[in-house]
């Protein structure tokens, strides 16, 4: 099915030279490093990981092997995805750039829109990329397999019940007890660990916030250093509750929360530089068309390495 491409444009007046688009979601996962990255994953690869018991005894004159070494894997197989779009050069004859396609028949596209819509293109790609690093379904078209969504389904299996939190609806009169539920949890090895971040959406950091601004019972009236709401300087990644970071995580969903180290949690591509390259086509030199193609072409996948080492927070939990 070709790209739809729908035209409400009127040509009058001067064109500012500008385009403006809907703002995107921030891939901020990655970015500011909440997820251990592994490039150049062509097909599959394995994280190995092992567990042991009983290795220490009372001391003996004899070498006396005791205890148990467990080997196992946890398998990472990024998925390939791809955007194709197309764009007709007749979109723009009757426009406000029509000068910038040159006077030939064989004309281009104006360039300050192919270089918007590049980055707009990439834009997408990169919030696509966030979404599905939480909660993306690899049976869903355009998506993989998301974090959250594998750590969810793995409570009462490879994650204890105990480590299972059932969530609310969260605001800022109740996100203390909530985050407070999540540390709770934590199974003591887990506590105190290098690494160690409470992941939350967009919804529970701002009521965190909000929180602590003076709008939950305990902080004060005027929260934190008598400053009210302006107390926050917009750096959601330094925030902390009980000493442990807490990471916004934009693509997760709201009233959601996991608990773990960055350590443990990995995202599987081949080359990081595919997610930044879109390759235009201009297709009039191959098949006398006036369509400019658009093509990126990237592979992303995530897995968890020690399931145990999660706690989930969840409202169907």
């Amino acid at each position: 099915m070709p790209t739809s491409v729908v035209n409400t444009t009127s040509y009058a007046g001067e064109f500012a030279g500008k385009y403006i688009a809907a703002a995107l979601l921030s891939a901020n996962t990655i970015e500011n490093g909440g997820v251990t990255v592994m490039p150049n994953v062509k097909y599959r690869s394995t994280v190995k990981t092992l567990s042991s018991e009983g290795l220490v005894k009372d001391s003996t004159c004899d070498f006396d092997p005791t205890g148990e070494i467990t080997l196992a894997d946890r398998v990472i197989e990024p998925k390939y995805l791809q955007v194709n779009a197309v764009i007709c050069k007749d979109e723009f004859e009757d426009d406000w750039e029509a000068v910038q396609m040159g006077y030939s028949a064989f004309d281009t596209l104006p360039k300050n829109f192919t270089d918007f819509f590049i980055a707009r293109v990439l834009g997408q790609m990169a919030e696509s990329t966030e979404t599905s690093i939480w909660t993306g379904n690899g049976a869903t078209n355009g998506q993989f397999d998301g974090l959250f969504a594998l750590a969810l389904s793995e409570v009462g299996t490879g994650i204890p019940l105990a480590q299972g939190v059932g969530g609310v609806a969260i605001d800022p009169t109740n996100v203390i007890a909530e985050i407070g539920k999540v540390v709770d949890a934590l199974p003591s090895r887990l506590y105190g660990k290098e690494g160690l971040k409470i992941y939350a959406p967009q919804n529970v950091v701002r009521a965190y916030v909000r929180a602590l601004g003076g709008f939950a019972s305990g902080v004060g009236a005027a929260g934190i250093n008598n400053q009210g709401t302006t107390w926050y300087n917009g750096n959601a990644n330094a925030l902390t509750f009980d000493g442990i970071p807490l990471f916004m995580a934009n693509g997760m969903d709201s009233n959601t929360m996991l608990a773990t180290t960055k350590e443990n949690l990995f995202f599987g591509t081949g080359l990081l530089s595919d997610h930044n390259e879109v390759r235009v086509l201009d297709m009039a030199n191959l098949d006398g068309s006036k369509n400019v193609r658009f093509v990126a072409r990237y592979t992303a996948g995530t897995q968890i390495g020690i399931l145990e080492d999660c706690v989930v927070y969840d409202t169907s939990l």
